[in-house]
């Protein structure tokens, strides 16, 4: 009795230093999950070990980590979700088979590809909170033993240790990943998030920044509403020569025709009723930096051609005066609007388009970059768990999985949104699902529903109005209408669902002269 008795104290010891070790030292992910096989496979005692983890999406499983005398071979075993692990993880618990040969759940793989013969195993879930992540599993009693329900119950205090450890090993690697990010901007003078990135068509964007920031070309930056066009401009000044001047934004959407114009080339006293002074514009104020023209497919054509002048020979004249002001100016345009379209409707002109499009960038929208999702999301928790000073350390599985299948209408923007609020409502230690708050009941409109717009196109146009123009505008008339009965007429939310500036679903209403059926 005095033996069992030191036996369980010894395990007890070794499960609290199996703890603490995981605790103070925050290791990459794979070898937390290694030293915990180590650790389960001495404290039970059997020949081989495994950890199995679950995809993204919750769908399969692979092995993440196999000890024992075949454990390198049985890694690329695909695995079957109707398997012994696959039943711990729908059932979400333990379970001890004495004769794995016989049971209709075997695997058969890993034993076809390594001869190696399982006899006996026990397998108990990986839990993050009530979420179940994977499996452990120890193989093969030694001595020819059979595992007992004691040895389940240590395991399931290692799967629980194993959970907690996984998941602070991995929240630290992402924010030392993004600490390590900001970090570099800062030193090279930057503090965006614009580069937290591992998707490869971001990277390659980079490196095309690089080379647009050694010389003088005008860019046109294209992409969704807030994919973050901003911020792109921003580096792109940051790494040129004229980092040390001036960045000037102007939104060309926010400001009316008259008052745009005053706002990028001045006026003088008296140019119109309410010029009590003479004042510099934009250009003037961007001198020797770099100006940037935020949705430029909104500016009025009589304005487009006062900028090409610009553009072309550095100077213009401030409302109300016919003095000539020079300027040295590098600019940077950006809009979520298809140009060409609008070149081709009369309403952008083409040579200013051709002045500004020398070094093009696109930027693609979040849903087209998935593998920046979990870095941004792991930045703006670490960034808002500081400003709420709630101590927030991870996701919920079900939460992660809901970052990668939204489909993010509102992009970057939408994404800090959402972490912002969720880490205002939500409480520590994790985020889950429910505090996103996420509008998932109004989708963007459907392959069915736009086969039918297309067809209730074709039969409103008559035999002599077939033109492209008539029709292109038909369809943005039916697919914004639909979009915002879908979202009960809230300009915002339509916005955003569209990818667009509020400002425009409003201009639209009355440019395709939508209106709400009382």
């Amino acid at each position: 009795m005095t033996g069992q008795l030191l036996f369980s104290a010894e395990k007890i010891k070794s499960l609290i230093e199996i703890n603490t070790k995981l605790n103070s030292n925050y290791a990459e992910p794979d070898k937390v999950l290694v030293y915990i096989l180590e650790s389960a496979m001495c404290l039970v005692e059997c020949e081989s070990s495994s950890i199995l983890l679950l995809n993204r999406e919750g769908s399969a499983l692979h092995f993440a980590v196999a000890l024992g005398p075949k454990g390198a071979e049985a890694k690329d075993v695909p695995v079957d979700t109707n398997s012994i692990a696959g039943w711990v993880i729908a059932n979400n618990q333990s379970v001890i088979v004495d004769d794995v040969p016989a049971d209709t759940r075997f695997n058969r793989g890993v034993q076809d590809k390594t001869n190696y013969i399982t006899k006996n195993m026990i397998a108990t879930p990986i839990r993050i909170g009530n979420d179940c992540i994977g499996v452990i599993e120890l193989i093969n009693k030694v001595d020819g033993k059979k595992f007992t329900e004691d040895d389940v119950s240590i395991l399931e205090l290692v799967g629980i240790q194993a959970g907690n450890a996984y998941r602070n090993s991995h929240f630290y690697i992402n924010t030392r990943e993004s600490i390590d990010a900001l970090q570099d901007s800062v030193s090279q003078g930057k503090d965006f998030h614009a580069f937290i990135a591992k998707s490869p068509i971001i990277l390659d964007t980079i490196k095309v920044i690089e080379e647009a920031s050694k010389v003088n070309s005008s860019v046109l930056i294209l992409g969704e509403s807030g994919v973050g066009k901003e911020l792109f401009a921003e580096q792109l000044h940051l790494k040129s020569p004229r980092r040390e001047k001036p960045f000037v934004r102007v939104s060309c959407a926010a400001l009316s025709p008259s008052i745009l114009e005053s706002e990028l080339f001045g006026h003088v006293k008296g140019a119109y009723t309410n010029a009590i002074n003479t004042q510099k514009g934009r250009f003037e104020v961007a001198d020797g930096g770099t100006l940037f023209l935020d949705e430029i497919g909104e500016m009025p054509l009589e304005l487009q051609a006062k900028l090409l002048r610009v553009i072309q020979e550095r100077k213009f004249e401030k409302v109300g005066s016919s003095e000539t002001v020079s300027v040295d100016v590098r600019i940077i345009a950006a809009t979520n609007r298809d140009l060409e379209s609008m070149i081709q409707a009369g309403k952008f002109r083409a040579d200013l388009y051709y002045r500004l499009n020398v070094l093009p960038l696109n930027i693609p929208p979040l849903r087209q970059r998935k593998d920046d999702i979990e870095p941004l999301a792991y930045f703006f928790l670490q960034k808002y768990s500081s400003e709420t000073k709630k101590p927030f350390v991870d996701f919920s599985t079900p939460a992660i999985k809901a970052l990668y299948s939204y489909p993010w209408p509102g992009n970057v923007r939408e994404l800090e949104n959402t972490i912002e609020r969720a880490c205002i409502l939500g409480n520590p230690p994790y985020i889950n699902l429910e505090d996103f708050r996420l509008n998932v009941s109004f989708p963007p409109v459907q392959g069915q529903e736009v086969d039918c717009m297309q067809n209730c196109v074709l039969e409103s146009l008559s035999a002599e109005d077939k033109s492209l123009k008539n029709a292109v505008n038909e369809f943005k008339k039916r697919y914004v209408k639909a979009i915002l009965e879908q979202n009960d007429w809230n300009q915002t939310k339509s916005a955003k669902v569209l990818g667009i500036q509020r400002t425009y679903v409003s201009k639209l209403l009355t440019e395709l002269e939508i209106k709400k059926q009382m």
